[in-house]
This record gives C-alpha cells, structure tokens and sequence, in this order.
C-alpha cells in the first residue's frame, strides 16, 4: 500500500503536527455507524504504532494503517487539501472528500475497550 500526500496537504498535516505526533494514521472510522464493516476512511495523528498497525509506503511522512483495516483502502491513495478540508481518494475515486483539519488530531481511533451498546452486530 502507497500513500501520495499533496505539499499542501503535507503542510496543513505540519501545521497540525506537534513533536510526539509524527505518525499519520490511514483510520477505518466506524464509531457510532453501527455494522463494523460499514465506515468511512479517514485519517488521524499518532504519536506511536498501534499493536497491529503496519507500515504504508510514504515518501513523506511516517505513515500507517491496522492490518484488519487495509482492506478499506485503494492499492494507492492520495492525501490532498482544498477548501479547507482533506480528501483522501484513489485511482477509482473519492475514499473520504471531507476531512476536517481538527479530526487529524482525534484520538477516537486508539486501542479502546469497546463501548457497551454500540450497535455493532449487524
């Protein structure tokens, strides 16, 4: 897996960077959409690899995904920044159009214990 980020979308991602946060996260966000397959690829800042994150190919900046979420993700994905918003797409299309600056920073993705009722069965 490859990740193409933009300049302008590398330096938004430094703008929002801080020293410990150096890792930049591709997220299957599934937190309150019920069935664990339905999400929407985003992307997040992290200061360190979760237990089962794995390396993305970056010419950039450090990047990763969980292995059990790869599958949501093009071969080749692209990180960019227009109208202040991030969009993340493939050769096939658009994966997210709109991500907000300050959702790099949400640490909803880290090793959680499940919440109780979320609605995670399908």
């Amino acid at each position: 897996m490859k990740l193409i980020i933009t300049e302008t979308a590398l330096e938004k991602v430094h703008a929002l960077q801080d020293e410990s946060h150096r890792y930049l996260v591709l997220y299957y966000d599934t937190v309150g959409v019920g069935c664990k397959s339905n999400g929407i690829p985003t992307v997040r800042l992290a200061e360190e690899p979760r237990a089962r994150d794995i390396e993305v190919e970056s010419e950039t900046i450090p990047a990763l995904v969980n292995e059990q979420q790869e599958v949501y993700f093009a071969e080749e994905v692209k990180l960019d920044f227009s109208n202040n918003v991030f969009r993340l797409s493939s050769k096939e299309g658009y994966l997210n159009a709109l991500i907000p600056q300050a959702h790099l920073t949400h640490t909803d993705f880290l090793d959680k214990k499940p919440e109780a009722g979320r609605g995670d069965s399908c």
